[in-house]
């Protein structure tokens, strides 16, 4: 199970800034929830709804590390924005990562919508509320990739899995057999897909990795209320 509806409620409160807030955590919180771990997970949702409300766009988009959010974009805004300050350091590397990447989501949304109405249709269900959800990501131990993975659901239910080792998708839904034959006899795309998760996921993991490192660093300042120069960690003050 894709946990679809438990992922609408966590999202409807991180509009509300239930749970996330602003989409920042304090220094200390993030610092005891990641020193000293070895294993590391980037991960993306991806929902479309048939029928938005308020709060709840008709398709957005969230970006985690370690179960942190860094990224979203909605079919609202249509932006693309990082959720945590650190991850403005990739506009060093590339200027128009933000511009890019919203123009890419631009059009995935509209793929997306198109997925969620054949899949409808697949099932004679012209009416009501229905959710598409796609979810991929990649894990890391050390140095190592240990886990890549791609999966779509559909009103709560598993729908298609992607085996990277066998380049085919599994369908535990009898309704996405179509969809599976034709995935499977583009080989060159579910080999793109393997690519992707065991090497470019990676390499952005470790990107994003080193930006979270680097904002944690120690670094010399001035504590207004205190006067002198003393270490300083984050946007804390510490003698």
């Amino acid at each position: 199970m894709l946990g679809i509806f438990p992922l609408l409620l966590c999202t409807w409160e991180l509009r509300k800034g239930i749970v996330f807030g602003d989409g920042t955590d304090s220094f200390p919180a993030v610092f005891a929830r990641f020193q000293g771990s070895s294993q590391h997970s980037l991960h993306y949702q991806y929902v479309v709804v048939s029928k938005p409300s308020e709060g709840l766009p008709q398709f957005f988009t969230m970006g985690f590390l370690d179960g942190q959010l860094i990224t979203y974009y909605d079919s609202l805004k249509k932006e693309k924005i990082p959720k945590v300050s650190w991850m403005k350091e990739v506009e060093k590397e590339d200027p128009n990562y933000w511009k890019d990447g919203s123009d890419i989501l631009k059009a995935t949304e509209q793929v997306l919508q198109e997925d969620l109405r054949n899949v409808q249709h697949r099932y004679k269900q012209y009416r009501g509320f229905h959710i598409l959800q796609t979810t991929y990501g990649c894990e890391l131990r050390g140095n190592i990739s240990i886990r890549g993975y791609s999966q779509y659901g559909y009103d709560g239910r598993d729908f298609l899995i992607f085996d990277k080792e066998t380049l085919t998708w599994m369908a535990p839904d009898p309704q996405a057999q179509i969809t599976k034959r034709n995935w499977d006899a583009n080989l060159q795309w579910s080999q793109r897909n393997k690519v992707y998760l065991e090497e470019e996921c990676i390499e952005w993991l470790k990107k994003y990795l080193s930006y979270r490192r680097k904002e944690m660093l120690p670094r010399t300042g001035v504590c207004p209320e205190w006067g002198g120069e003393i270490t300083v960690l984050d946007s804390y003050c510490m003698r």
